[in-house]
């Protein structure tokens, strides 16, 4: 049994220091890639504060070309493919840069999967400098998320990018 009960008091830099640690834990020497994903997104909704979401869309050839695919996640059900370049996470894969969003209905062509999401983290996962995938994070609260997120979550990403 694995059993990571983060205190609510950390400090961002070591909250994600612990977070990192347990991924680390969790993903190291397991082949399969849909279980880090659900495991890793167990991971970050124990960690991270005030989310309604977390998980991730994976960049996968479709008939019509890459998409984003739903992955794994913890929260209410959610949009299944997005188009490379729309809303938040298919800016994230196409130019390969983190999002940080302090009100998505501000973001030009967001997606809202679910209604109550207010502001939103996506940060690419790039294997071999090509995005295979992003971890997208969405919170009920106005400007949740901060550059310590934005951190903590981009070496979460390279951590694990080599596992997923």
């Amino acid at each position: 049994m694995y059993d990571f009960a983060p205190d609510p008091d950390l400090e961002p830099a070591e909250r994600y220091r612990q977070l990192c640690d347990a991924a680390e834990a969790l993903t190291s020497g397991e082949p399969d890639v849909v279980a880090n994903m659900a495991n890793l997104a167990a991971l970050i909704g124990e960690f991270v504060p005030d989310l309604n979401w977390a998980g991730f869309y994976r960049v996968l050839e479709g008939s019509e070309g890459a998409e984003l695919v739903l992955g794994p996640f913890i929260g209410r059900p959610a949009c299944i493919r997005i188009p490379l370049g729309r809303g938040v996470c298919g800016t994230a894969a196409t130019t390969g840069e983190t999002q940080l969003v302090v009100d998505v209905h501000a973001f030009p062509g967001h997606i809202a999967c679910d209604a109550a999401s207010r502001s939103e983290l996506v940060v690419p996962v790039l294997r071999q400098g090509r995005v295979i995938a992003v971890i997208d994070l969405d919170s009920p609260l106005p400007a949740r998320f901060t550059l310590d997120d934005a951190e903590g979550i981009e070496r979460l990403a390279a951590l694990v990018a080599e596992r997923i």
